[in-house]
């Protein structure tokens, strides 16, 4: 489960292109897995529920959850349903325990960890898992301050994939979304995370502005994996414009809400 999880997150990349055409793709896991398997990658529901699939079909016992992403300290904690969190349980070697397992956090931790109250170290980040203060039975992760957002927390019911069918119309056609407003690409791996905002590549603050679509596509394809032969001319010529505006309306200097 640990080369599992590592290997999904290195490789499939935290990216919904497609909202930026107004196209959003769908919860299904199965057709989330044809995406994957076609080059693209997705958001949490996408990647999440893909994985959970993979797992079960590998024999883990898997339970998705409701679940709440914490993006700025402004806004409260709470189980907003922006986030589909896993858990698997019955493990060969600690059959008691629970693992608290995630492939679409876009730069979350790059193996499991053990659900249980503690600290853990993965690289260059630190980050803490504690019982949940607003989901009574469930639990807390909180990111690492150099992290992209605060937190989440974690329902401890089953969930379904139509659970999070409201919330996901709204994230990806409202305008204010964030998602909406902002196109952006995430990768982790084991020594950090590569992130892409409009037109800024940035690694652990070494940014680069990529001022033409050839630099673009050339870095969406060599660092996420994205590559422009799955996109039309014109598909590439509206994602661009979307950009420079983003880019020149410094949407990615937004802490991205949802």
């Amino acid at each position: 489960m640990q080369r599992l999880q590592a290997a999904h997150v290195e490789r499939v990349p935290y990216e919904m292109l497609d909202l930026q055409f107004g196209q959003p793709p769908s919860l299904d896991p199965s057709a989330s897995t044809a995406r994957i398997l076609q080059g693209r990658g997705g958001g949490c529901y996408h990647l999440n529920g893909a994985f959970s699939a993979l797992l079960r079909e590998l024999g883990y016992q898997v339970t998705r959850h409701l679940g709440g992403v914490q993006h700025s300290t402004e806004d409260p904690p709470k189980i907003s349903r922006n986030h589909l969190a896993l858990t698997v349980t019955g493990l060969p070697e600690a059959p008691e325990a629970a693992w608290l397992v995630d492939a679409g956090l876009g730069d979350g931790f790059h193996l499991p960890l053990r659900l249980r109250e503690g600290s853990y170290d993965q690289g260059r980040y630190t980050y803490r898992i504690r019982p949940s203060e607003v989901a009574p039975g469930g639990w807390r992760f909180d990111h690492d301050p150099a992290g992209a957002f605060v937190g989440f927390d974690v329902a401890p019911g089953v969930a379904k994939m139509a659970d999070f069918a409201e919330k996901w119309v709204w994230l990806s056609t409202a305008p204010e979304s964030g998602f909406v407003r902002l196109c952006m690409l995430m990768r982790r791996d084991a020594t950090g995370v590569d992130t892409l905002k409009a037109l800024t590549l940035n690694r652990h603050g070494a940014e680069e502005v990529l001022e033409t679509p050839e630099a673009w596509w050339t870095a969406a394809g060599d660092v996420f994996g994205i590559q422009r032969t799955l996109f039309t001319g014109d598909e590439r010529d509206r994602l661009w414009q979307r950009l420079v505006e983003q880019h020149e309306g410094h949407a990615s200097d937004e802490v991205i809400n949802a």
